[in-house]
């Protein structure tokens, strides 16, 4: 599929080169579907051919509620899971729509339809994006207070979307004669979607592994969820399991902050805000890693001096790292690297690679350069790269205290409270109502029984309950700690896995699930 990129990426270019000499606020204005696309990681599902017997329309139909009426109606399949999705906003422009996406157990694409059915998107054997048809009836409208829908199967690597409006999906053939769904872009300013207030909750469903659900701030904050689990057993700490995540209004006010914080430093901080070209209101904010991607000359040597003192403090004096596994503590060091002595590198013990000096793109999205974790790492090296990375994010490195990175009440403190740092991060956190919900991708580097991440997890899910414009007076509902114990499934720092979806990105074998 790269030349259908490569023409992607070149598509991108064009809509977004006027943006990239300057920092400049982004606005929604959306365009035409396929030719304002931008493909990437952040916004593409990718899976096998749909099952032949399957391409037209999946017959496994369950029911599912009228959406017009207050009863409810439930799933002849054990494998099925229930939703109910609360709308807590004042008002809304267009009315709520969900959309759910992820893959079937045979690695399909899959979208459920507004009859409850597994919808096979397929683009036909097209190299170019097609738009999913209206006649698939994947929109399904919410009813102003309370609906609930069904999916029929287990799932993997899903998305359920909310929006107040409409959203836009495309389907392409892959070069391998897979099927790649593109969804709404968040980053993409001209993106079919731009002007829609929308959000999702990410998950995966499994037979054996039973389900891990999150909501993510790693990418953007656009419209407000939280959740709630319910299991079929479990004691009091885990059958009930919430996030709450933001506070209703948190958008507007994260902006506001954004734009005081970028006042005072002169950094594009309020630029990452991206408002709707009719009325001016903000309808979500972009991370860093997110923005940078389209204002490549922004924020370049953001962190080029405390990377420097990084190194000067740490040639002189170890780093310990708290691997919480069985490495343990890990000591580091500045010091020249094997290969080439005039570079100075830090080098921790046992670890199978050396860590170059990561510039500001890497540290925003902890994915790359130094901290880009391939399959022939050792355990050391997956453990250190999510530990160190978040120290990074957090400014704590130069901090009295700084050179011991265990996870504690008291190193949490520190986090955010030297420049510079990451202040879209300590932003978001600022405002979580519980303190959960990732605002970098490894932002589950926690103390252990800590759940900073915005999981909810368990096996024999019963009821997923999905809370849009806050909690509001829901928020006494459920107790649980938000990261139920599963055997074999360590959370601190496993988001050793692409920034999309990184909770349901993980494979079988590092859920210890064959």
């Amino acid at each position: 599929m790269r030349h259908f990129f490569a023409t992607a990426v070149a598509v991108a270019t064009s809509i977004l080169s006027h943006r990239t000499a300057l920092a400049l606020p982004v606005v929604a204005e959306p365009a035409n579907a396929v030719q304002s696309v931008i493909i990437s990681a952040h916004n593409t599902l990718n899976g096998t051919a749909p099952p032949q017997s399957q391409q037209q329309q999946h017959q496994q139909s369950l029911g599912v509620t009228d959406f017009t009426a207050s009863s409810t109606s439930t799933s002849t399949s054990s494998n099925s899971l229930k939703f109910a999705v609360h709308n807590n906003l004042p008002s809304t422009q267009h009315g709520l729509m969900a959309y759910v996406t992820g893959r079937d157990m045979s690695g399909a694409v899959v979208m459920l339809n507004s009859a409850g059915q597994w919808y096979y998107p397929d683009a036909q054997g097209s190299m170019i994006p097609v738009a999913i048809p209206e006649s698939a009836n994947i929109g399904i409208p919410l009813s102003p207070k309370t609906s609930e829908f069904t999916i029929p199967d287990f799932i993997e690597s899903g998305r359920v979307y909310v929006s107040d409006g409409r959203l836009s999906f495309l389907v392409v053939t892959s070069d391998l004669g897979g099927t790649t769904l593109v969804e709404p872009s968040a980053a993409n300013p001209a993106d079919a979607s731009a002007n829609v207030n929308w959000g999702f909750v990410e998950l995966t469903n499994l037979k054996d592994a039973g389900i891990f659900a999150n909501i993510s701030f790693v990418d953007f904050v656009g419209l407000v969820m939280g959740m709630r689990l319910h299991l079929a057993s479990g004691d009091a700490a885990t059958q009930t399991q919430q996030v709450q995540g933001l506070a209703g209004d948190a958008v507007q006010a994260i902006c506001d902050e954004m734009h005081a914080q970028g006042a005072k430093d002169g950094q594009p901080w309020g630029d990452m805000c991206v408002t709707d070209a009719a009325s001016g209101k903000a309808l979500r904010v972009m991370a860093p890693n997110m923005y940078v991607a389209s204002h490549a000359e922004a924020m370049l040597d953001y962190y080029t001096e405390y990377v420097d003192k990084v190194w000067a403090r740490f040639a002189g004096e170890d780093l310990v790292i708290d691997t919480q596994s069985g490495a343990g503590k890990v000591a580091c060091r500045v010091k020249p690297a094997q290969n080439n002595p005039d570079k100075q590198v830090l080098a921790c013990d046992g670890d199978n690679r050396e860590y170059v000096k990561p510039v500001a793109s890497d540290i925003w999205g902890c994915n790359t350069g130094p901290f880009a974790i391939v399959a022939s790492d050792n355990d050391v090296h997956k453990a250190v790269v999510p530990r160190l990375c978040a120290a990074f994010t957090r400014s704590e490195l130069l901090v009295e205290g700084g050179s011991i990175c265990t996870p504690s009440e008291e190193s949490s403190k520190r986090y955010y409270q030297a420049d510079p740092t990451n202040h879209y991060s300590r932003i978001i956190h600022e405002h979580q109502v519980d303190g959960k919900g990732y605002a970098f991708s490894y932002d589950d580097v926690n103390p252990d029984g800590q759940n900073a991440a915005g999981v909810v997890a368990g096996p024999s899910p019963q009821l997923l309950e999905i809370f849009v414009g806050g909690f509001g007076d829901d928020a006494g509902g459920g107790g649980g700690a938000g990261n139920a114990s599963l055997p074999g499934v360590q959370w601190h720092g496993r988001r050793d896995v692409p920034i999309r979806r990184r909770l349901t990105r993980f494979d079988r074998s590092m859920l210890g699930v064959e």
